[in-house]
């Protein structure tokens, strides 16, 4: 491997893969993208810490897992182009957005990836051809059964349920309504060039494109969104960065409705029941209850977010921006 490239185990059915090579094509990071398949799998095992992709492997054999960490450790070796908003309010924003594209639009994408059978049949189809890229029909159809037997169940660990369907499917109505008035007459989320949120919302929408029932709601309706996720399969800077004057109109109310009134509250409802141990928790969002397991990992990300803010001096602006859209209490709340 030339000293400088890089490989990318990843899936096009993981948003968190799709997330880190659109980024890795932006900064322009010589590497390989390398489909994680069954033929695959000893190689993969060989350098993963963690079952999970995206997994870069670098010169070496250095090995980075966990998307957001590996932006952020790319971001020190390739500083440009520049990633966030030079503003800090705009920067924190765009943090915010791209954590609550993981741990909450997540939601919606494998919620309707697995609970309907013509989303399930053809996303596993999908995925056996994906891992098993020469084998035949029978196999592959063996292996789509094993994969649908297996992620059905695992719905309860993004909360998603019959007591909770309405909640989540409407909170995925409501952003790609949203995101297309924000998107209409700009490229991406701050302007001319992408930021940090939109490499996190983008890989969680473009794996919504191969699911049937979500495909048809954003190709049939959204054409803004399909071109902005066309954009972000690899990105390229054809602008500058916006005011928060410009972006407010449509940006607010994505973080109103979405982050300030569902993501934050349950991420720190989640985060209480964390700390105290529990094992499930219930919050109850737009007026109805929301039921699912504890998620340790999303309750680490909502104290960085904490944190950040807590570091950041002359924050009376993103404050004011924050209390306004309903966000600003369980980011100050003191979880820990």
């Amino acid at each position: 491997m030339p000293e400088t490239q890089y490989i990318i185990y990843g899936s096009e059915y993981s948003p968190f893969s799709v997330k880190v090579r659109s980024y890795f094509r932006y900064k322009k990071i010589p590497h390989e993208w390398r489909p994680r398949t069954l033929d695959r799998q000893a190689e993969f095992q060989k350098y993963a810490k963690l079952p999970l992709i995206p997994l870069v492997l670098g010169p070496g054999e250095e090995v980075f897992q966990d998307s957001t960490p590996i932006i952020e450790k790319f971001e020190r070796k390739f500083p440009e182009p520049v990633l966030q908003p030079s503003s800090p309010e705009l920067s924190y924003l765009s943090t915010l957005l791209e954590d609550y594209a993981d741990e909450w639009v997540n939601k919606p994408m494998f919620h309707y990836r697995w609970w309907r059978p013509e989303d399930s049949h053809a996303v596993s189809d999908g995925l056996a051809r994906a891992l098993m890229p020469n084998g035949d029909k029978a196999s592959m159809d063996k292996l789509a059964a094993q994969l649908r037997t297996r992620m059905v169940p695992r719905l309860r660990f993004v909360g998603s349920s019959e007591q909770t369907k309405d909640i989540i499917e409407t909170s995925l109505a409501n952003l790609l309504k949203l995101l297309c008035a924000h998107l209409r007459g700009r490229a991406f989320l701050f302007g001319g060039r992408p930021a940090l949120a939109d490499f996190g919302l983008s890989g969680q929408i473009y794996c919504c494109l191969q699911q049937p029932t979500t495909e048809k709601m954003i190709r049939g309706q959204y054409p803004e969104i399909t071109d902005w996720i066309d954009r972000m399969l690899d990105p390229q800077a054809i602008g500058g960065w916006e005011e928060w004057a410009t972006l407010a109109p449509t940006l607010e109310p994505i973080l109103k409705t979405e982050v300030g009134a569902l993501y934050l509250p349950w991420s720190e409802a989640n985060a209480k029941a964390v700390l105290a141990g529990a094992e499930e928790f219930s919050v109850e969002l737009g007026g109805q209850p929301f039921t699912q397991q504890t998620a340790k990992y999303s309750a680490k990300a909502l104290q960085t977010l904490k944190t950040r803010l807590g570091r950041m001096e002359n924050r009376g602006v993103l404050e004011e921006i924050l209390l306004k859209t309903g966000c600003l209490q369980p980011l100050v709340s003191q979880t820990w």
